[in-house]
């Protein structure tokens, strides 16, 4: 390209830029191609080359100087940038995956807890009816695996001697 088209990409005519663009963009896509191997990553290295062109437009040699090779060296700097970027997401998309699968499924666990807090709102409803008595005897006997008679011993009450049917530590709970 003349000294008059690189004077004119360093003044950011956008003329000048829609012919570098129709001069380069196979060129810069064939090559970000060969870089990447990819067309779609190659599509967006040249775009993004062409957007940094503009943005280094006043870096240009007015004087001499390719701007294909310009262009070439900024495509391989954003191949390369592109290339990182693209890993780095890999990596963090593997790690992502990876902890997905190593947190366990809880849904058991807190089904469980609801299930649970049903049944225990249940006993304490049923545990409600009883007299206070009752309910020290079932605390002891069935909560503590005390036997009837220690239970009657920690209660400070006797235990029933006959077996009609009822407990020990509740008959004499009822005296």
């Amino acid at each position: 390209m003349s000294t008059d088209m690189r004077t004119r990409v360093r003044a950011g005519e956008p003329s000048a830029f829609a012919e570098l663009f129709d001069s380069y963009a196979r060129t810069v896509c064939n090559h970000a191609f060969r870089l990447t191997a990819d067309w779609a990553t190659a599509e967006d290295v040249m775009a993004a080359t062409f957007m940094e062109a503009w943005r280094l437009r006043g870096r240009v040699d007015p004087e001499g100087g390719s701007l294909r090779l310009w262009l070439l060296g900024i495509a391989t700097n954003t191949a390369r940038n592109q290339t990182r970027s693209n890993r780095r997401y890999r990596a963090a998309a593997t790690a992502a995956a990876r902890a997905e699968t190593a947190v366990p499924d809880h849904a058991e666990e807190v089904a469980g807890r609801v299930d649970d807090r049903r049944r225990l709102a249940a006993a304490l409803t049923a545990l409600a009816a009883l007299r206070r008595p009752e309910r020290e005897v079932l605390a002891l006997c069935l909560w503590e695996g005390l036997e009837y008679t220690a239970a009657a011993e920690a209660l400070g009450i006797r235990p029933a001697r006959s077996g009609c049917g009822r407990t020990a530590a509740s008959s004499s709970a009822a005296r």
